[in-house]
């Protein structure tokens, strides 16, 4: 049998693992929840649970990936013993992947094809008005948005054809720090803003009369979100993850990482926000209509709309990678087929299901299910249902499934770091974890 890869150093853990967690939500949802929240507060509040609760919920993840050094299913199966319902939950991962991969590619080749139009100048001399009716245009194309989709979808499965070492790790070193240059290039012109003071003090300045429970919930499912919790591949990265290598701090410096991108889009967009007028919580309008409105009013405003399509591709690009990556070492792992093999079933199988979810978003489309559009549907189901179902089982089952000996063997290395900061966190994965992401699943249901 094929030896196993794992990854190279400690910095291809960050840079891969980063790259899971980093996508569109970093870019424009954070600054769009903390807009909706009360900015500064939001960010207090982020930033706490994202240390506190997402890192052990990242943790938990590495811990049963490392363990077992397997996809998901093979994990829970090898952890827990042939006869249980465990696996399922590894079902569960692989299937949540596969879905939010399906539509995440609508998104993704939406920002493919507006970085061909921002390279064309398609925005130029346009208003805000014009800029929407090219958006409506470009999704309601008979086959462009298809194409561009399948373009990006091709990209991915490239890169993770070629393994973990030489495709995942390579690119991620790559694409991370590109993805980090370009922000702060965007971050310095945001700041010449005239509207610069306001929107920092709205985003650094916290008004704690402004936290409520609906700032606490909303500042957990961003966390939540924004980590790739529950979805299968920080159990798949997790099993890259060598023996030697710090395990903990690998989880605390992605999730720092993750936070400092999302500041970062908070100092992009809050400052251009209060300078023209907008709504920072406008969502996917926000990228696709407004900013390149703004850009066009901007000195250099060409530059600036080219970087910022680059930044939501690459962004992009590095979540895709994570989420075919489940996908392909569940196939490859379970059928004992190639990786290229897999990347090319997984990928052809993801196309169907992609496809439908950006036919189904054109105006007056048919691909409707109980009234929701197919994208809109894969979004509701992974979000609100998989994802905290799958991050409360992983918890539990790191927490009390799994032999407490086997968990610190994980997180002290082999017993070779001290097991101070450990105890600590798995006593937040075995009681307070669980009622987290207990809430954020009943908060969801709610909702509704």
């Amino acid at each position: 049998m094929k030896q196993r890869e794992n990854f190279g150093s400690k910095l291809g853990i960050i840079m891969a693992t980063a790259g899971s967690a980093l996508g569109l939500g970093n870019i424009y949802r954070f600054p769009c929840e903390a807009g909706a929240n009360g900015g500064g507060a939001f960010l207090i509040v982020y930033l706490a649970i994202a240390l506190v609760i997402g890192t052990p919920l990242m943790i938990s993840e590495f811990v049963i990936g490392r363990r077992s050094h397997s996809n998901p299913i093979g994990a829970f199966r090898l952890l827990s013993g042939k006869r249980n319902v465990w696996p399922v939950v590894g079902y569960l991962g692989v299937l949540c992947a596969f879905l939010i991969l399906a539509f995440y590619t609508t998104v993704a080749g939406w920002t493919l094809g507006y970085l061909g139009k921002s390279v064309a100048n398609h925005f130029a001399g346009q208003d805000l008005g014009q800029i929407q009716a090219q958006f409506t245009a470009f999704t309601n194309h008979p086959w462009l948005p298809l194409l561009c989709q399948m373009l990006f979808l091709a990209m991915t499965a490239f890169v993770v054809a070629r393994g973990v070492k030489n495709g995942i790790e390579r690119w991620s070193k790559i694409l991370m720090p590109m993805l980090l240059v370009i922000m702060v290039v965007l971050c310095v012109k945001s700041l010449t803003l005239s509207g610069a003071g306001d929107g920092l003090r709205f985003l650094f300045r916290p008004d704690f009369s402004k936290i409520d429970g609906h700032v606490l919930i909303s500042a957990l499912g961003q966390s939540f979100f924004s980590l790739s919790i529950g979805m299968g591949a920080l159990i798949t990265y997790g099993s890259y993850i060598g023996s030697k290598d710090n395990m903990t701090s690998s989880a605390v410096s992605v999730v720092l990482a993750d936070t400092l991108v999302a500041v970062l889009a908070g100092v992009i967009i809050f400052p251009a926000a209060f300078t023209f007028g907008i709504q920072p919580e406008a969502g996917a309008s926000l990228a696709f209509t407004t900013l390149p409105m703004i850009f066009q009013q901007m000195t250099g405003g060409y530059i600036f709309c080219l970087l910022f399509f680059l930044l939501l591709v690459i962004a992009t690009l590095t979540s895709t990678i994570s989420l075919l990556e489940v996908i392909v070492a569940a196939l490859s792992e379970e059928l004992q087929i190639s990786r290229t093999k897999a990347a090319i079933v997984g990928a052809l199988g993801t196309a169907v299901i992609g496809l439908l979810a950006t036919l189904s978003f054109r105006d007056g489309s048919s691909l409707l299910v109980g009234g929701k559009t197919v994208f809109d549907l894969l979004d509701h189901l992974t979000a609100s249902y998989f994802m905290p179902i799958g991050g409360l089982l992983i918890v539990l089952f790191v927490g009390w499934k799994m032999k407490r000996a086997d968990v610190m063997d994980e997180l002290t290395n082999g017993g070779s770091l001290r097991a101070g900061i450990r105890r600590g966190i798995y006593l937040i994965i075995r009681y307070l974890a669980p009622v987290a992401i207990g809430v954020i699943f009943v908060s969801q249901l709610v909702r509704l």
